[in-house]
């Protein structure tokens, strides 16, 4: 096998993800990044901030909400991500569909466990078809709204074992509504909050999108679960490789098996890691390997990349792009930086490595937090980027669920 040496990630990283060579576009930057993590609403903001040139507020705005050009779905992981339109179908017929198998079971298991149906199948095929024919209007509304309309939304179910510490009465609504997101037959429209919050208005899929879902024109039949994952895996594969199997396994949340034969089904190439790993790479980027490159995304290994900085929100698409990560991160970092479940928080680089974390004090100020020694080039560098994050939040401060132990301690009294 070729080598595939860790500073050749570190410069594909670098190039591919626009963070040493901004991408001209929101759509293009969209694009490079497979998906952008959605869970916290300002992440897709925050992450297109750091990769596309002069980026404003409404150009994020326009693109998911006028031209839909990006769109909210529930996929990998129960996770919720904004994808570049066109790969919709494949995302529909891969792994959102898992995830709505499971979404859909869990629901009927809750209902039947709390007894609040009689049939808990025809419970829940009343409530999707009342809330499918109040969507069918064309007018977005948010869960409130929704439950306003289709009473049986405000039923409750109980989740957990009766008794256990961990019992708890929960509305349905928001899993009935996860798990038509996940079945693609309702979608999140406008944000009925401000940008940074998640306050999703929902709408069916044909009025978001037209009657062609993912693009608009005609019927789009999502393609079966190996052609969708084919698919995912080939962009993941662009983005991020190399990457290792597990890599691969834990960000689409599937299989081996499935993995194994979407690598086949692309003809991924095994490569050599550092460290005596094996790691996938598309065909095409093998003979990257020996030199190439191009800017703004073009991200060959072989390109000359000068030393960069940057500022990347919780759950930024780079730093949750693979589940091995020491050729990017210092595993002495990772207690300070990602909560036990690997979630990372906001992240501070310095050519090509996680160095620390930046938050945001009570007037909105971005301040870095370093957790290690960089140098006096990597520390202005990084300032610059804090001054320069700070002006563009005009101080708006992003409140994150995901806030990382280091992210917490800091804003400490």
């Amino acid at each position: 096998m070729l080598p595939f040496p860790d500073v050749s990630r570190r410069r594909r990283l670098a190039l591919r993800h626009g963070l040493a060579r901004p991408y001209p576009s929101v759509g293009a930057a969209a694009e490079a990044m497979t998906a952008l993590h959605a869970t916290e609403a300002a992440t897709v903001h925050l992450a297109l901030w750091a990769r596309v040139a002069d980026l404003a507020l409404d150009d994020v705005e326009r693109a998911l909400y006028d031209e839909r050009s990006i769109v909210k779905q529930l996929a990998m992981r129960r996770t919720l991500f904004a994808f570049p339109r066109d790969l919709l179908p494949a995302v529909w017929g891969s792994a959102a569909a898992r995830v709505a198998g499971q979404q859909r079971t869990q629901v009927l298991k809750d209902l039947h466990g709390s007894g609040c149906a009689d049939d808990p199948e025809a419970w829940l095929a009343e409530v999707e078809g009342a809330i499918v024919e109040v969507l069918g209007d064309g007018k977005a509304r948010t869960t409130a709204q929704l439950r306003e309309e289709v009473p049986l939304l405000a039923t409750k179910v109980m989740r957990g074992a009766p008794g256990s510490k961990w019992a708890a009465e929960v509305p349905v609504a928001p899993q009935v509504l996860t798990m038509l997101g996940a079945e693609a037959r309702v979608l999140r429209a406008e944000n009925a909050g401000h940008w940074r919050l998640n306050k999703p208005a929902w709408t069916t899929t044909e009025a978001w999108l037209g009657e062609g879902g993912g693009d608009g024109a005609g019927t789009v039949t999502p393609p079966d679960p190996a052609a969708g994952y084919a698919e995912l895996v080939r962009r993941w594969l662009w983005t991020f490789g190399p990457g290792t199997e597990a890599d691969i396994v834990w960000w689409l949340g599937a299989t081996k098996t499935i993995v194994r034969r979407a690598l086949a089904d692309v003809s991924a190439v095994a490569v050599a890691l550092d460290g005596g790993g094996t790691g996938w790479v598309l065909p095409d980027d093998v003979a990257d390997l020996d030199g190439g490159g191009g800017g703004g995304g073009g991200g060959g290994t072989g390109a000359e990349v000068a030393p960069w900085a940057a500022l990347l929100p919780t759950l930024d698409p780079t730093v949750m792009g693979w589940k091995e990560r020491s050729f990017y991160l210092d595993a002495a970092h990772t207690p300070y930086l990602f909560d036990s479940n690997g979630n990372a928080g906001n992240t501070a680089w310095w050519d090509g490595r996680v160095v620390g974390c930046w938050v945001q004090d009570e007037a909105g100020e971005v301040r870095v937090i370093l957790r290690e020694d960089v140098g006096s080039e990597a520390s202005a560098a990084l300032d610059a980027e804090a001054a320069r994050l700070g002006a563009w939040l005009a101080g708006v401060r992003i409140t994150n669920v995901y806030a990382s132990p280091q992210m917490r301690n800091a804003l400490l009294p």
